[in-house]
């Protein structure tokens, strides 16, 4: 039986360069009814009859408008050159042509194997890779974030920083997906990548070893001045919002003069994560609408639980925050519950679902709605502008400054 996964909020094609892995920006954590099957009964030598096909036209006119494609099925097994052809890798060829027909950047195919590690990022499991999530929709493989404690992180890896080359071979024209899967390895392999850096005017080299890595996605800690920080990585599943929580009750418990949460380079992550945890701030009240394409909207408000609902807040944010960060993050300056120090984030408004695809084949995730800020604000392809704008330059991070921190540090003391 096909089944749906829940939505998902995804940034771009946000992967995370792992072993197999793709990594989404945003989840949506809603659980959605199964999806019905569709069955094909392929026919030797013959167009394939549609046993049942929901919500489409009658079956004679399926027939006659799939007859080219398993035309061409048949043309490729009878006359390619190189026999036998791998027809899985065709059907899966098929799937993501489909995809790329709908012409928008955060629907995707994803293969059976990257679908499991996939599972395993949002789960918070070990897997292994360098520890970046990137964007495969521009000219070049882009860095979106690196993990904290990464391979790409100790290796200097920085926002929009591109991936011109692998181990010497020039990655100009290849597709972005393409390229991530060459800088997969197993940990303990070194990859080479030549990196144009914005800003710079020569590409560089990195070496990288890749590591086994285990996704930590909650890390909280006393500042100076008696203010409480604590970031989040991405919104994963409910084991990071019980983190969260516990993380959260333990720094008031050291009765702060007013918190920070840090959003930078959070590409994502599960919805119902990103509502639970706007909901410890924010106590009461919308925190976001979905649009859906019939019209439908969809009202999300806070639970009315929230541990820090009082406490002066500051929210960090950058470029690469996304999606899932910039619900929180919107939700929290819409209501006037604490101000934006930072950048201005990635612009990632729109709502993804993950399906099942049936015989084990991976899944696709399609682009199902629009989210909408508190007051109605879209941010896709925009971003959230900061209330208080602090840049970070090549030198603060060559010299491990982090002026964006000291300046929310400097507000919540006032």
């Amino acid at each position: 039986m096909e089944s749906k996964r829940p939505p998902i909020l995804i940034i771009l094609a946000l992967f995370v360069i792992t072993i197999g892995a793709t990594m989404a920006g945003f989840y949506a954590g809603r659980v959605s009814a199964g999806s019905q099957e569709s069955s094909f009964m392929i026919m030797p030598g013959d167009t394939p009859r549609v046993e049942s096909l929901p919500n489409s036209a009658p079956d004679q006119k399926v027939n006659e408008l799939f007859a080219p494609f398993w035309q061409t099925w048949r043309l490729i097994h009878e006359q390619y050159v190189e026999q036998p052809v791998d027809d899985v890798k065709l059907m899966r060829g098929a799937i993501q042509g489909m995809i790329n027909a709908l012409g928008d950047e955060h629907s995707s195919y994803i293969d059976p194997e990257s679908l499991e590690t996939f599972q395993a990022q949002i789960t918070g499991t070990e897997y292994e890779g360098i520890g970046a999530y990137v964007d495969t929709t521009r000219e070049y493989l882009t860095i979106i974030a690196p993990m904290m404690g990464s391979p790409a992180e100790k290796a200097g890896l920085k926002p929009g920083d591109q991936i011109i080359a692998i181990d010497g071979e020039d990655m100009t024209g290849i597709d972005g997906e393409l390229v991530r899967q060459r800088v997969l390895g197993p940990a303990g392999s070194t990859v080479r990548l030549t990196i144009k850096r914005p800003g710079l005017e020569e590409p560089f080299d990195v070496e990288i070893v890749r590591a086994s890595i285990k996704s930590t996605n909650v890390i909280g800690r006393m500042e100076k001045n008696n203010i409480a920080y604590i970031r989040l990585l991405a919104f994963g599943d409910e084991n990071t919002t019980r983190d969260f929580r516990t993380m959260l009750k333990k720094l008031l418990a050291e009765n702060p003069d007013g918190l920070i949460l840090d959003l930078r380079n959070n590409g994502g992550g599960l919805l119902n994560s990103a509502i639970e945890i706007a909901s410890e701030f924010i106590k009461e009240g919308v925190i976001a609408y979905e649009v859906y394409g019939d019209g439908r909207k969809e009202t999300f408000k806070a639970s009315g639980k929230g541990l820090a609902t009082d406490i002066p807040l500051i929210v960090l944010i950058n470029e690469g925050s996304a999606s899932a960060s910039e619900i929180v993050a919107g939700a929290i300056q819409d209501l006037g519950r604490g101000k934006l120090v930072g950048v201005t984030t990635y612009g990632k408004g729109s709502v993804q679902v993950w399906n099942d695809l049936m015989n084990n084949q991976g899944a696709v995730r399609i682009t199902v709605a629009r989210w909408l800020t508190p007051k109605g604000r879209t941010i896709q392809g925009t971003g959230l502008i900061p209330d208080v704008e602090v840049q970070m330059t090549e030198e603060d991070y060559a010299a491990g400054k982090d002026p964006q921190l000291d300046q929310a540090i400097e507000l919540l003391s006032k």
